[in-house]
């Protein structure tokens, strides 16, 4: 049933049809009308879920890694330095092979203090074993979260997802959005059994100390899982589609890249105005091309490889930055060409930092740096009048 929602209002919807046991959530700009929402489905009895109140995103994270453990499907939300404080929880819910989903409302860090949008928070945490899918739209939130729940909780899976929505960009913006019927929820997504639980009837450890002689398997084998997830998210794309009538996000979208010659590579609801841009540009008889990095992590090597290889020039955007060195998407791209005997030139471009406008003239000029020499790392709409005091 197509709906006019806020990107809050949608992702508790479709929480809730998801039908988690245990919520758990700190509140914190963008992310906190996600689980306000969720919080009055459980008071108003629309939602059976124990929804528990914690005093800080560690324990909203430690909560719900008990929840997994206990057997439970499970929920949490949180955005920049909160994701930041669940930092050390992240990397043990990965570690413990917990199958908890989590909507990331991406903001900078502080400092200074900024509550905008950019994709620093989720990115810096890429290396913790989650897997990270990127929405463009209200819409990709909608399905991603239903999809986050099918890889996470697949038995020969069981790794957390992080979905990484805009903050208010996504959060707060709204959107013809079409949401699924409970009975199509059910039918993609069927009640959790948990495979492995701490159950005091047949007792198992989790979490325990590996010395050298274990810990390097724990992690290969975290490693070869991932791989694995590159050829589940596409069987489930396809399930999705039959029981949805609808695409669900894959590993990355092409848009207008078969006959381009230039492509900018980029994540998340930028992709819009990116996409308008290349609309605009095509019909003055420019190939020019999108593609979207739906999949972060796994990165998806294999297909990036295939649809780039193709171009003459490529221009990665980045909204987040590894300071001292280049964009992480950047880096990540460059990689997927390494020992290539054919390599398009690829350039970096960091914008929208701190919530700062990408419009389409910063697209079209970015379009238009490509014909020169390629750019490892440029900064795109950089106030110099404001250097002065930090130079």
């Amino acid at each position: 049933m197509r709906q006019f929602l806020e990107g809050s209002q949608a992702i508790a919807k479709i929480v809730s049809l998801c039908r988690p046991g245990v919520i758990s959530a700190y509140p914190i700009t963008p992310q906190t009308h996600i689980v306000e929402g969720l919080a009055q489905y459980v008071a108003d009895g629309k939602l059976k879920s124990e929804f528990v109140n914690v005093e800080s995103e560690h324990s909203a994270a430690s909560v719900v890694l008990g929840g997994s453990a206990a057997g439970s499907r499970v929920f949490t939300a949180t955005s920049s330095q909160g994701l930041f404080l669940m930092a050390e929880v992240v990397f043990n819910i990965a570690g413990m092979r917990l199958p908890v989903v989590m909507v990331v409302a991406n903001r900078a860090i502080s400092a200074p203090i900024n509550i905008w949008n950019d994709h620093q928070d989720s990115i810096s945490l890429r290396d913790s074993g989650w897997i990270q899918l990127y929405a463009e739209s209200i819409q990709e939130a909608v399905d991603a979260t239903i999809l986050a729940y099918r890889i996470a909780e697949n038995k020969d899976i069981l790794l957390p997802v992080m979905v990484c929505m805009d903050g208010f960009i996504l959060t707060h913006g709204l959107e013809p959005v079409d949401m699924p019927q409970e009975q199509d929820v059910k039918k993609f997504l069927p009640d959790y059994k948990a495979i492995l639980k701490l159950d005091v009837d047949k007792p198992i450890s989790m979490g325990l100390l590996a010395d050298p002689d274990y810990y390097l398997e724990t992690r290969y084998a975290i490693q070869k899982t991932h791989e694995d997830v590159l050829g589940l998210i596409p069987k489930l794309s396809e399930e999705f589609e039959n029981v949805f009538t609808r695409k669900c996000v894959g590993l990355v979208e092409e848009y207008h890249t078969k006959d381009a010659d230039k492509i900018i590579v980029a994540m998340g609801s930028v992709c819009g105005t990116i996409k308008e841009a290349v609309d605009i540009m095509r019909s003055k008889k420019k190939k020019v091309g999108l593609l979207k990095i739906s999949t972060y992590r796994p990165f998806p090597y294999k297909e990036i490889c295939r649809v780039l290889s193709k171009a003459k020039s490529v221009a990665v955007l980045d909204k987040a930055v590894s300071l001292g060195a280049y964009g992480p998407l950047y880096a990540d791209i460059t990689s997927a060409f390494s020992g290539k005997s054919k390599s398009p030139k690829i350039s970096g471009f960091v914008a929208g930092l701190g919530g700062r406008d990408i419009m389409l003239d910063t697209i079209y000029a970015i379009f238009k740096k490509l014909n020169g020499t390629a750019k490892p790392c440029e900064y795109v709409d950089v106030k110099q009048e404001l250097l002065r005091d930090h130079l």
